[in-house]
C-alpha cells in the first residue's frame, strides 16, 4: 500500500492555524507581526526573520552596493605593514566544486598583492582532523595566528584563554552587519573572542526520479519527520533503493548537523539550547521528546532497514557518492550539494555520465520537515579567531593578524570563501555584485537561505564539541546497533553530558 501523508493531529493543527492566521491577517482580524508570534522559529535566537531573510529580499538586495575591499582594508591595516603570519583553516577538499578550490586560491593570491610584505603561511587541514591537531597545537603552545573553525568550537578555546579578546571596531565592522546569533557564537563571559566569516542553513534534498519509482509525488517532498519515515521505507520498498541518506558517525561533523534539526523539530535539545532563555546548565535529550525523536532514527535504520547500513561510518562524502550513484533518495545538505553534483556529472564519461546528468536533472531541494515541536536547522558557519599569545608560543603580530581576519570576515571574501557552500557572515556581502551571481549560477541557493528563520544555534558553552561530536553520535551508535535501548540510550547521554556541564 502506497504512503499517504501524515495524519498527526499536531501537524494538522498547525497548518490549519497557519491558515487560519492567513485568513485573520487577509481580513485585517490582526496583524501580521501578531499573527507571526503565534508561530513557533527560530528567529529570535539567530536575528533572521522569514521577513526579512527570504527569496525575494534576498534577490532585491543583491548587486545594490559597491566595496572596495582593498582601500578598506589598507586604511585600517597600511599596505606596508610586515611579518609572517600563520593561518589553519578547514578548505576545500578533492571532492570539492572546482569553484571552490578556484576561489581559495584566488584568495592566497590576493592576499600577496594586498600585502607583499606579509607572508602567510596558509595551512587547509581536514574538517574532522581540524579540532584535535589545534586542541594539541594550543596546549603545547604551537597553534597559528589565526585559525577559521566551525561555529561550534571557538567557545572552547575562549574559555580556556586560547583566543585572544577582540572588537568587531579593530576590524572595522559594527555589530549590525552581523546576524545577533552568529556574534553570539564568539561571545563568552561577555567577551567577544572571534568574528563570524560565514553563516548557513541546509536544506533538504530529494531525487524526483526515485519518488516518481516509488509511486510518490516527485513535486512533493516530505512535510514531517513521519512522512521521511514512511517515504524511505516506500522508496526502499518499492525499489531497492535506500530512501534516507542517516548519518551517525562518532566524531565528524556532519553528524549533529543532520540529527539535531531533527531532535529540535520534537522539542528536545542537546542541553536546553532550543529554549526562550537557555541556561545551558541540564539536557533535554532523554525526555519524552527526545527519545521520540531517537526513535525516529531507530525506526529508518532497523526496524525499516530503509536507509544504507554503512549510516554508522557515513559522513556527507559518502552521501554524495550514493547520491550521485541513484542509491538513495532524500539527504541533508548545503546549496553545495547541487553544485558538486553538477561538477561531477561535468567529469563523468559514458553510462555514469549519462547516469550523473538525470541525477541532476532531477535533484530538487525544499525546507527541511516539521517535528511535533517546530521546523528546525543547525544555524552554521565559521568564525575567524586570533589566538592568544599563549597558545602561539609567542607573541601573536597583531597588525597581520587584524588584516588578515578583515580580509576573512569583509563583504568580498566571506562571501568568496564560502561561495559554493555558505552565505557571507557579513551582510554588506548580500548586496554585492557576487552575490547577484551566486543567486543566478547556485541553483536553490535561495531554498537554504530560506531555512535561515529556523536556525538553532548550537549551545555556546565550551562543552559542545564533546555534546555534539561524541555523546550524541555515540547516543545514535548505542540505539542503532541495538547495544542499548532507544530510552536507556537517551539516558545513557543525559547522563554523561550532565556529568561534564557539572565538571566544568
Amino acid at each position: 500500500m502506497l504512503y499517504q501523508p501524515t495524519r498527526d493531529p499536531l501537524v494538522i493543527n498547525r497548518r490549519r492555524l497557519i491558515g487560519f492566521l492567513g485568513g485573520a491577517v487577509a481580513a485585517g482580524i490582526i496583524s501580521r507581526d501578531r499573527a507571526l508570534a503565534y508561530l513557533q522559529d527560530a528567529s529570535e535566537k539567530t536575528g533572521v526573520t522569514a521577513e526579512e531573510w527570504n527569496p525575494e529580499t534576498i534577490r532585491a538586495l543583491a548587486g545594490t552596493r559597491e566595496v572596495d575591499t582593498a582601500g578598506d582594508l589598507h586604511a585600517l591595516v597600511p599596505e606596508s605593514t610586515e611579518g609572517t603570519i600563520q593561518y589553519w583553516n578547514v578548505g576545500p577538499t578533492e571532492a570539492s566544486p572546482q569553484i571552490t578550490k578556484d576561489l581559495y586560491q584566488e584568495f592566497l593570491d590576493t592576499w600577496a598583492l594586498w600585502y607583499p610584505n606579509i607572508t602567510l603561511e596558509n595551512q587547509n587541514v581536514g574538517y574532522n582532523d581540524m579540532l584535535d591537531k589545534i586542541r594539541t597545537a594550543a596546549a603545547g603552545g604551537a597553534a597559528p595566528d589565526v585559525a577559521k573553525m566551525p561555529i561550534l568550537w571557538g567557545v572552547e578555546f575562549a574559555a580556556r584563554g586560547d583566543t585572544a579578546e577582540v572588537t568587531l571596531e579593530e576590524f572595522g565592522w559594527t555589530a549590525e552587519q552581523f546576524w545577533p546569533g552568529a556574534l553570539k557564537s564568539v561571545t563568552w563571559d561577555g567577551k567577544l573572542y572571534g568574528v563570524p566569516t560565514n553563516n548557513e542553513t541546509m536544506a533538504f534534498i530529494w531525487n524526483k526520479q526515485l519518488f516518481a519509482d516509488a509511486g510518490l509525488d516527485p513535486e512533493s517532498p516530505p512535510a514531517t519527520w513521519d512522512d521521511v519515515v514512511a517515504y524511505s521505507n516506500q522508496i526502499k520498498q518499492e525499489t531497492g533503493k535506500n530512501g534516507y541518506g542517516m548519518v551517525a558517525k562518532v566524531n565528524a561533523g556532519n553528524t549533529p548537523f543532520r540529527f539535531m534539526p531533527l531532535l529540535w523539530a520534537y522539542g528536545a535539545s542537546a542541553l536546553d539550547e532550543a529554549v526562550e532563555e537557555p541556561t545551558y546548565d541540564t539536557t533535554m535529550i532523554n525526555s519524552p521528546e527526545g527519545i521520540a525523536a531517537l526513535q525516529v532514527m531507530y525506526d529508518m535504520y532497523v526496524r525499516d532497514q530503509s536507509v544504507p547500513t554503512s549510516a554508522l561510518t557515513n559522513t556527507q562524502t559518502e552521501n554524495q557518492d550514493l547520491f550521485i550513484a541513484g542509491e538513495i533518495a532524500m539527504m541533508i545538505s548545503h546549496p553545495s550539494e547541487y553544485v558538486a553534483m553538477t561538477d561531477r556529472a561535468a567529469k563523468a564519461t559514458g553510462a555514469d555520465k549519462e547516469r550523473a546528468d538525470q541525477i541532476v536533472a532531477n535533484m530538487s531541494y525544499g525546507l527541511i520537515p516539521e517535528g511535533p515541536a517546530r521546523r528546525a536547522v543547525v544555524f552554521g558557519g565559521s568564525n575567524a579567531h586570533i589566538m592568544s599569545d599563549a597558545a602561539h608560543g609567542a607573541p601573536v603580530n597583531r597588525e597581520a593578524a587584524r588584516a588578515l581576519v578583515a580580509a576573512l570576515t569583509g563583504p568580498e571574501w566571506s562571501l568568496k570563501n564560502n561561495w559554493a557552500d555558505s552565505n557571507p557572515a557579513n551582510l554588506v556581502g548580500f548586496e554585492t555584485e557576487w552575490m547577484e551571481q551566486r543567486l543566478e549560477e547556485i541553483k536553490f541557493l535561495e531554498v537554504t537561505t530560506a531555512m535561515l528563520p529556523y536556525g538553532i544555534p548550537f549551545p555556546v558553552v565550551p562543552e559542545s564539541p564533546e555534546v555534539m561530536n561524541i555523546i550524541v553520535p555515540e547516543m545514535l551508535q548505542n540505539a542503532l546497533t541495538e547495544t542499548m535501548t532507544v530510552e536507556d540510550a537517551a539516558n545513557d547521554a543525559a547522563e554523561r553530558i550532565n556529568a561534564l556541564i557539572a565538571s566544568r
